[in-house]
């Protein structure tokens, strides 16, 4: 087998593992959500991070994300706009390289965003799971990792699908140990 089958292979192995049950996936202790993000740039997925600590607005979330994905001047910063550009992203016309092994958008600190604009929060993770969905019948690898400091944050069901804690985490009790939150 080549190096690049192998390397095809394990990042296939890597993203089967973190989209198994969900394209959107909790994080609240930031050293396991960063040791994910190593795995996943080791294995050469674009890994974006947004932080959305100063999110107080559907605007700063728009501001930002924009920013960081490269989108055109015509972003028209609403939801529907929002989702027409990450579907332009996914497809790679830009905010990320055409080829790296799949795209990744980290949203940390979300509980901010989610406590400020609680219904915008929970359709920014919607639009993002039904991209990962979509982009997964293509053969494309797209996911959402989303950090919160609040361990007992809870979103309704995206892209028909639960937003579920990371195996590590899955368990209340696990996320009342350690540092976490930061």
């Amino acid at each position: 087998m080549s190096e690049h089958a192998r390397h095809d292979d394990d990042a296939d192995d890597l993203y089967r593992r973190l989209a198994a049950d969900t394209f959107v996936t909790l994080y609240w202790r930031r050293e396991l959500l960063d040791r994910t993000i190593a795995d996943l740039r080791d294995h050469h997925f674009a890994v974006v991070e947004v932080d959305a600590s100063g999110w107080a607005t559907e605007d700063d979330l728009h501001r930002d994300i924009a920013a960081a994905l490269d989108f055109p001047d015509y972003y028209g910063r609403n939801l529907d706009a929002l989702n027409d550009c990450l579907r332009d992203v996914v497809d790679r016309e830009y905010g990320v390289p055409a080829d790296a092994a799949g795209f990744v958008l980290v949203l940390a600190h979300y509980d901010h965003f989610a406590r400020s604009c609680p219904r915008p929060a929970q359709i920014v993770l919607d639009i993002l799971a039904d991209h990962g969905r979509s982009a997964a019948v293509f053969g494309q690898r797209v996911l959402c990792l989303v950090h919160s400091g609040d361990p007992d944050i809870a979103f309704e069901a995206v892209g028909a699908m639960p937003v579920m804690w990371n195996p590590a985490e899955w368990l209340d009790a696990s996320r009342r140990t350690g540092a976490g939150g930061n």
